[in-house]
């Protein structure tokens, strides 16, 4: 079953404050709720109705075939277009899909951390 706009977001901001060490904050705008660990943004839900969308970081090939396989996955908004995605509701956008993506962001970016930065291992 596909999640819906809202359903994204709920699902994507309840994945993120499950890890570790996250914070939340919202720097840009009222719209848009960004999630960090260490500082390092690895999710931004956007509150728009008119554009429920959720953007993460991915490694540039699993990009690619999330983008062929889902329409509704395209590259990152107003972010690098090669290690970023834009999730948005649509056919085979899943809880699990959004719950792996917002996961998989995170551990990408808690990789980058220096050792002495990078939360404690879940």
């Amino acid at each position: 079953m596909s999640a819906a706009g809202d359903r994204l977001q709920d699902t994507a901001r309840k994945a993120a404050l499950a890890l570790p060490d996250v914070s939340h904050s919202r720097p840009f705008t009222p719209q848009l709720d960004v999630y960090k660990v260490a500082g390092k943004v690895f999710l931004i839900v956007t509150d728009d109705p008119d554009e429920q969308i959720i953007t993460v970081k991915c490694e540039p090939e699993h990009a690619r075939a999330h983008m062929h396989a889902h329409a509704s996955i395209t590259p990152g908004r107003y972010l690098d277009k090669r290690h970023w995605i834009t999730l948005g509701p649509g056919t085979g956008i899943t809880k699990r899909l959004i719950t792996d993506a917002v996961e998989d962001s995170y551990d990408l970016v808690a990789a980058q951390l220096p050792r002495r930065d990078r939360p404690r291992p879940r």
